[in-house]
């Protein structure tokens, strides 16, 4: 079995664990964004763990971004143990892991498109392999000369043989979640790691213990639980908390306005003002101008209100009392 390199760990925090943040650097960090990064860090802070980030470019990435995320961490007040790992130079290692799950009969080859795994769903009324949105197994017993035939009409994703089809996590808030454990993909049809897998196998290179993301996010433990104990790994703790939404309840977006540090600095109000509609939106009483005011109140948080309603102010005269 390939062994996970693990990264240096922080040196002052020995056997109490790892948090994380781990951004994709598609844009600049939204509010929501900021604040899902602040509640990882405190909840790490607090529990006396390490905190890193990692930024995951494996998918689309703006020129810039990454940069300018990691200036507004920094300027919120997070600090973290280097080394800020960067998720694309790791891909050698999420493609061995693939081939030791290969070696152990637990991949194959994937010819199926997005919209032909859909029809399928739909024609078999929504629950193939009493997996409702799973992935219906079309080409888990292909034959050795259908694969070929089919390589020559388009190169093949990697998906894993899943060998459950549901697993329970435990959440902090949310209890035991039972999700579909369907055939993931592993690497898609340009060679590329997906997402499930390089999340699982960045985390235990890092020393990530404990994982703390938006609720959206919740369904997608099982399948990564799943996962890490096919490859020995130790399963995280899950902390999923509510996302940050605009007014008709859909996850934030910078086409929503104001939402962005920049933005909102333009817009005349400053990080204390930032942080302190997200201290409100957590709960927490007096003032909260930074990250460390955030760690100080821990004990009084309250994420039981559901999603934070974000209402991106115009001008400074808008501002209000609400965002």
């Amino acid at each position: 079995m390939t062994e996970i390199t693990r990264a240096p760990g922080p040196d002052s925090r020995p056997g109490c664990g790892v948090g994380r943040y781990a951004p994709s650097p598609s844009g600049d960090l939204h509010i929501g964004n900021l604040r899902t990064a602040v509640l990882a860090w405190a909840f790490a802070r607090a529990a006396g763990k390490g905190f890193v980030l990692r930024i995951e470019d494996l998918d689309r990435v703006r020129a810039g971004a990454r940069e300018r995320q990691l200036a507004d961490l920094e300027a919120v007040g997070l600090d973290w143990d280097p080394p800020v790992v960067v998720q694309s130079d790791r891909e050698p290692e999420h493609r061995a892991v693939v081939a030791d799950l290969t070696r152990r009969g637990l991949t194959y080859e994937c010819f199926c498109t997005r919209r032909e795994i859909q029809a399928e769903i739909a024609a078999a009324g929504g629950a193939p392999h009493g997996a409702p949105g799973a992935y219906p197994g079309t080409c888990r017993d292909l034959s050795a000369a259908e694969r070929e035939r089919r390589r020559r009409d388009r190169p093949p994703a990697v998906r894993l043989r899943a060998q459950a089809q549901e697993v329970t996590v435990v959440d902090r808030f949310a209890g035991q979640v039972t999700g579909t454990v369907d055939d993931m993909v592993l690497l898609r049809n340009d060679g590329r790691p997906a997402y499930n897998l390089a999340v699982v196998v960045d985390d235990a290179h890092q020393g990530v213990d404990q994982v703390v993301r938006g609720d959206d996010l919740l369904l997608s433990a099982p399948r990564q639980a799943h996962l890490a104990d096919l490859l020995s790994l130790p399963r995280v703790t899950y902390i999923h908390v509510p996302l940050v939404v605009n007014a008709e309840g859909a996850r934030l977006a910078k086409r929503d306005g104001a939402v962005t540090l920049e933005d909102l600095q333009a817009a005349g109000f400053g990080v204390p003002d930032v942080m302190g509609w997200i201290g409100r939106s957590l709960g927490l009483p007096g003032s909260v101008a930074t990250a460390s005011d955030v760690l100080d109140s821990f004990t009084l948080l309250d994420l039981t209100g559901g999603p934070w309603v974000f209402h991106p102010p115009g001008k400074l005269s808008d501002s209000g009392v609400q965002p």
